[in-house]
């Protein structure tokens, strides 16, 4: 495109016409509003960039987080720590948009004292225009006037009757009139003349001043283009560095694993691998009345006493002298001083005493050791077929292909 000049663009309709000068002149004082805008646009950038940067950094360093474990912790410290590093970069970023309003601030005031020179010396220029168009009209008016006087003068003296006093009078005013009027031309023409000189010489500082201005006016511009594009170039740059920051959290993040936080929960705060012992019931009397089927009671046969088949077994679980006295069955109770009295009309057959039940699975509930060769070691999760449950709370259980007695409330039924 062809560029327009100022020195072409802004004349006046007429000499004493500054409609182009005020134009140009508005045009400067424009510019210098818009660097103050752009001062003013930075300056608040900066402060918001300020204020930001020390949020983040506080923000970084009160986000806690200290509580957690392995991968999901480092994940959250690497971002405390860029975090941290964005508002210490923000805040930098906020000192440079500083120095860039100053430099703004440094060019308008530059600016501001080349323009005020010339606009000094144009207005010298200008007073001094006018002035000498005022004395050139004023000249001018004064010679129309004369001149007219003469020829009024002239004419007079034609007409009036030739008398030796009268004309010689009318003829000495006409040649003073006339000789004023050529006076007044004489002053008319060297006004119009020193105008002309002024004239020119305005012309020459009024071209000169619109190259100077439209030069500033072009530096002014290529300035504020450049600042704007170092401040777009400033903040494009910083949200890099902040993706590259959020970039090594996003590689930690990756390496977060579920499996490896929780075990290292386990092996740092782990408590037992194994579970506690179950509460198993111990009897406090030898022996109880029937009261379930899984032969938790114990019964004297034969009259015999009663006493526990082995105290060191697991869960103290009662044992009964297994004599071959079962011709009679005699129900006991407990009497106050530890001992045992039969009760009459209780008589039954032996065959209630113990019973042989079908054959029924039974899965155990819990493990257990043999303590007596006619004992059988079962462990837990193992099923079993029932062959005989006695009603001393001990049954007699098949393991594939192995027979024994177990705690029969050790079993579960299936």
């Amino acid at each position: 495109m062809k560029p327009l000049m100022f020195k072409d663009a802004f004349w006046g309709s007429d000499l004493t016409c500054h409609a182009g000068y005020d134009a140009v002149i508005q045009r400067l004082r424009d510019g210098r509003q818009m660097c103050k805008d752009v001062e003013e646009l930075l300056k608040m950038r900066a402060l918001a960039e300020e204020r930001y940067g020390k949020e983040l950094v506080t923000i970084a360093r009160k986000a806690g987080g200290h509580t957690e474990i392995s991968t999901l912790r480092a994940s959250f410290d690497q971002l405390r720590t860029q975090m941290e590093t964005i508002g210490h970069f923000r805040m930098q970023l906020s000192d440079i948009l500083k120095e860039e309003v100053k430099k703004v601030e440094t060019f308008r005031e530059r600016q501001k004292e080349q323009r005020k020179k010339f606009e000094s010396i144009m207005d010298k220029v200008h007073k001094k225009k006018i002035s000498f168009f005022k004395k050139t009209m004023e000249s001018k008016r004064n010679y129309e006037l004369r001149s007219k006087e003469a020829d009024e003068a002239e004419q007079g003296a034609e007409k009036t009757a030739v008398t030796s006093k009268n004309s010689e009078k009318i003829r000495h005013r006409a040649k003073q009139c006339r000789q004023t009027a050529n006076e007044s031309e004489k002053l008319y023409f060297k006004n119009v003349m020193q105008l002309e000189s002024v004239r020119q010489d305005w012309e020459e500082t009024h071209q000169s001043t619109c190259e100077v201005f439209q030069q500033m006016e072009g530096d002014r511009i290529g300035m504020l283009r450049c600042a704007l594009w170092d401040h777009c170039n400033h903040f494009s740059l910083q949200c890099v560095k902040d993706d590259e920051f959020y970039e090594e959290v996003r590689k930690l993040l990756e390496q977060c694993d579920i499996t490896t936080d929780n075990n290292c929960f386990i092996e740092t705060k782990g408590t037992r691998s194994q579970r506690p012992e179950p509460i198993v019931f111990e009897r406090y009397f030898p022996t109880e009345s029937p009261t379930h089927s899984n032969g938790q009671s114990l019964i004297a046969r034969g009259g015999e006493d009663v006493m526990r088949r082995n105290s060191s077994h697991r869960g103290s679980f009662p044992n009964i002298n297994m004599d071959s006295a079962r011709s009679s069955l005699t129900s006991v109770v407990e009497i106050s001083d530890g001992g045992y009295a039969p009760l009459t009309g209780l008589q039954q057959d032996t065959s209630l005493a113990t019973f042989t039940a079908d054959e029924e699975s039974y899965y155990v509930l819990y493990a257990y050791t043999a303590q007596e060769e006619d004992e059988l070691s079962v462990g837990r999760g193992d099923v079993v077929r029932v062959l005989e449950r006695g009603g001393d709370g001990w049954w007699t259980v098949d393991r594939d292909g192995l027979t024994g007695l177990v705690p029969g409330n050790y079993l579960g039924k299936i």
